[in-house]
């Protein structure tokens, strides 16, 4: 039987340690996949498989690191041996905030090396696996990204996370054509506000600005305001396991769909960018940032 129509088949998720990462892991192993579950820490893992009861397999992968990624692909190839990965979903990210002038240039970097040379460089190693995958059982392989509505719209003090997602978006672009004729389909979703750790991660990222600093002088109310909406957004987010479904469709729909927006505020926030110009969009958010100062 297929790996598509059993629904199973080898699948490598990144930063699957907490949220999004772990919902998939977990929700995936339940419907039948054999799970790859990439953490930095070992004890993560460990985490993942006692919670799984053994069903979640685990590797160490950092995927700022050139060694630990290789390591990784010789580790997900015992596994997989000869039937390949179905599928990969690039998930690791992290979230630098800050204003466009505050921010150093080492904290710009550490945010694109996490969230989109990262994510290069797992998908350049894995897609040998994934055309293995497609040659023995002569069905696609799949390709997923997590991204996020940040990247179509940069609200102030956010613009490092929301470059590297929206730089993201471009490379998932481009792999989708380039892969398509080598039987390997790509999906990029864009989640809303989603119960992770990634809103107090952020909080404290906001917080690191003293009151005596520059960027606390200039845009100490802006900062304050970003801060308010994290707290709203961590308290009305869905389920990480909303994503773990959609991520699932990617994997067992015959055309898996291109892009794929995931939880009502950012369906809302789409249809605002996309029909409202630029200034009327510029008022609507600066009202909104003023109301949570």
């Amino acid at each position: 039987m297929s790996a598509h129509s059993s629904g199973r088949g080898h699948v490598l998720i990144t930063g699957a340690s907490t949220g999004i990462g772990r919902a998939c892991a977990l929700y995936l192993a339940k419907r039948g996949f054999t799970v790859i579950a990439g953490t930095r820490r070992e004890g993560d893992g460990q985490s993942l498989v006692s919670d799984s009861s053994g069903a979640v397999r685990t590797v160490l992968i950092d995927v700022t690191s050139a060694g630990s990624i290789a390591a990784a692909a010789e580790s997900v190839r015992e596994i997989v041996g000869s039937s390949g990965l179905l599928g990969l979903v690039n998930n690791a990210g992290v979230g630098v905030i800050g204003p466009v002038e505050c921010v150093t240039i080492d904290e710009w970097r550490r945010q694109f090396d996490v969230n989109l040379f990262g994510h290069i460089a797992v998908t350049q190693a894995m897609l040998p696996l994934l055309r293995e995958h497609v040659e023995n059982t002569r069905e696609s392989a799949r390709i997923i990204m997590i991204g996020s509505g940040g990247g179509f719209f940069s609200p102030p003090i956010m613009a490092p996370y929301s470059a590297s997602k929206h730089a993201i978006e471009a490379v998932c672009d481009a792999l989708r054509l380039e892969l398509k004729d080598q039987n390997i389909q790509t999906s990029l979703l864009e989640p809303g506000a989603i119960q992770s750790e990634i809103w107090r991660k952020g909080e404290e990222s906001g917080r690191e600005f003293p009151e005596s600093s520059a960027a606390r002088q200039r845009y100490g109310k802006l900062i304050d305001a970003v801060i308010n909406l994290s707290r709203r957004g961590a308290s009305a987010a869905i389920p990480a396991e909303r994503v773990a479904r959609v991520v699932e469709l990617c994997l067992i729909r015959p055309r898996a769909p291109t892009r794929v927006l995931v939880g009502l505020d950012v369906k809302i926030l789409a249809l605002l960018c996309g029909w409202l110009p630029d200034r009327w969009l510029d008022a609507l958010v600066g009202q909104a940032l003023r109301i949570l100062r």
